[in-house]
């Protein structure tokens, strides 16, 4: 080794020993004379002192380097002076009088600062990942992802789970996102298929006699990219035999309220879990991945919105719709164009308006009077009906009420991410707080308006409400629940999993039900089927993200501040320039040929 012990271990303990390290140069100082510098590697940084009274080689070398040039130095571990300890560093109390010091490589200036933290165009860090991987909080991102890997794989080892690995090379079986599609050599015009989860290949393992199987499994979406979203990620994929879903929910609520008490000790973690049904979720949060830090509940007033002459409240109730809202304390005094900018918010979010009713502070719900009522433009009505309306959403003098009319799917989305932009803006979403909750008891299929079909809710193999399943002989498919859930940490979705089709039968009748031919069921999911004859045990299972939960846990903006190398929002890899063409003897080979 270069180096006896790395740089952010030198402590108290080494005081009088002289030792050899090796690392970067994170700054370098001059103090009449004497040159300091601090040096880092991966396990932090420690103050080397040059002196050229007592190392005069040493100190020439000293005044040669640059930061990012690797050095090894040699010398003697002793205090700092009195009133120079740095106690934000874990080596604050020592520093290193160097004897002896050796360039090991020099560095071009880099496009940008290493030992500092500053904005830096995410594309620029992107193309010089290596450089970016040196900053401290990417390097801190790193290290906690590699401990919580580390924490689930002995956790669940434990637990009596084997860790096997599935095939990345799989058959094109699409039942979701596009498939990542692999052309094969040796068979001209046949494919391989990335696998977007080893869905099947787990099932198969629970056919297998496996029992209890886990995997830190990466996968594949051809999908459309976000800050949460990549074309390729990792999760955890994990699958039990002879278990129902409170067996699947207390392992999974076990494995994460240690985990963060040993990983995170600093950070809230509540416990026990909450458990949501999908209803429940969709009526108090307008969301089936609800922030539980803080309140802004729902509230379903089409009631009271009948009362008004409001047209357009009026249009969407005549066509079955709802007008739904949530009331924001000590909204009552937001200006015109602080309701305006809301409502630009919502917009952009696919709602087409947002009404509201402001009330003053002034008098008591049983008092208001009409200078103590604004409301929007159009809704006008007496204040005994803001006062009914305030006391069934929640509000009180100095409140406001924001409302949205329309059918639930359409004013959802942009209801809960108001919620989350109030809850943000009032300072009600403790950072410090990880709220975790499941949600269950999701519906089995919804409806796609524009293929004009039935689609699953999480995957075809998810096994319906054992009470329910007589109802996929009817026409209400919309009303039947299923046996699946979600894990949601403020306001994202960290897990998802369900109890699983076991039975051959009900499998292929939930298939057809979402469409698939007799001739497609064979081709596609034959092999699952089939082993399905031979003695399939009830199961079931959940895939919690890796890349997102670890992403919390470092407040970072974006899965790709936690991921080693990933790709930009439109999936390419600025380090590497791909995706890129391949040589014509390339494509020869595999028998294709690029359309333009």
């Amino acid at each position: 080794m270069l180096k006896d012990i790395p740089c952010g271990e030198v402590t108290e303990d080494h005081v009088g020993s002289s030792i050899t390290l090796a690392g970067w140069v994170h700054r370098r100082r001059l103090h009449g004379g004497v040159v300091f510098i601090d040096l880092r590697d991966r396990s932090g940084l420690v103050q080397l002192v040059f002196n050229p009274d007592t190392s005069p080689t040493a100190c020439q070398v000293a005044e040669q380097v640059r930061t990012e040039w690797v050095v090894q130095v040699k010398g003697l571990v002793r205090r700092r002076p009195e009133g120079s300890e740095n106690p934000t560093l874990s080596t604050g109390a020592v520093e290193v009088a160097v004897d002896e010091a050796v360039v090991l490589n020099q560095s071009l200036t880099p496009p940008f600062y290493i030992n500092e933290e500053s904005d830096v165009d995410e594309s620029l860090r992107l193309k010089y990942r290596y450089l970016d991987l040196r900053r401290p909080t990417m390097q801190a991102n790193i290290q906690l992802r590699h401990k919580v890997v580390k924490y689930i794989r002995d956790f669940l080892d434990t637990k009596g789970f084997l860790e096997i690995e599935t095939p990345i090379l799989i058959k094109s079986t699409p039942e979701g996102a596009r498939d990542y599609l692999v052309p094969s050599r040796l068979q001209p015009g046949e494919f391989y298929a990335l696998p977007q989860s080893p869905q099947q290949l787990k099932q198969l393992l629970m056919v297998a006699g496996m029992e209890r199987y886990f995997q830190i499994a990466r996968c594949f979406r051809d999908e459309d990219l976000r800050a949460d979203r990549q074309p390729e990620f990792t999760q955890l994929d994990l699958e039990m035999s002879f278990v129902d879903e409170e067996d699947v929910l207390s392992l999974t609520e076990e494995l994460y309220l240690t985990m963060m008490r040993t990983l995170v000790p600093g950070r809230n973690v509540p416990g026990p879990m909450p458990r949501l049904t999908y209803d429940e979720a969709m009526a108090r949060y307008a969301s089936d991945k609800p922030d539980l830090r803080f309140g802004l509940e729902m509230s379903d007033v089409s009631d009271l919105a009948a009362q008004t002459d409001f047209n357009v409240f009026r249009a969407v109730l005549n066509s079955g719709g709802i007008v739904k809202g949530f009331a924001v304390p000590g909204g009552g005094s937001y200006s015109n164009s602080a309701l305006r900018e809301l409502e630009d918010f919502v917009k952009e979010r696919g709602a087409r308006g947002l009404a509201h009713v402001r009330l003053g502070a002034e008098h008591s719900l049983d008092d208001l009077t009409e200078s103590d009522v604004r409301m929007a433009s159009g809704l006008n009505m007496h204040p005994q009906w803001a006062a009914q309306l305030a006391r069934q959403m929640g509000a009180g003098p100095g409140d406001l009420m924001l409302l949205m009319a329309g059918a639930p799917h359409a004013i959802h989305p942009a209801l809960s991410a108001l919620r989350e932009e109030m809850g943000h803006r009032l300072g009600l979403a403790d950072p410090n707080t990880l709220a975790f909750a499941f949600v269950v008891d999701f519906p089995l299929f919804e409806w796609d308006a524009e293929e004009e079909r039935w689609n699953s809710s999480h995957h075809p193999f998810t096994a319906p409400d054992d009470d329910q399943i007589h109802l996929l002989d009817g026409n209400d498919l919309g009303s039947i629940k299923s046996r699946a859930y979600d894990l949601v940490c403020n306001g994202s979705e960290l897990a998802s999993g369900s109890i699983r089709i076991h039975r051959r039968e009900l499998q292929e009748k939930v298939l057809r039900l979402l469409g698939y031919e007799d001739s497609d069921i064979q081709e596609r999911f034959g092999h699952l089927l089939e082993a399905f004859d031979y003695g399939a045990p009830p199961h079931g299972g959940i895939a919690p993200g890796i890349d997102r939960l670890v992403a919390i846990l470092a407040h970072a903006g974006s899965i790709r501040d936690v991921i080693a190398f990933p790709k930009t929002q439109r999936g390419t890899d600025l380090l590497f320039g791909s995706p890129s063409p391949v040589s014509d003897a390339q494509l020869r080979e595999l028998h294709l040929r690029v359309v333009e």
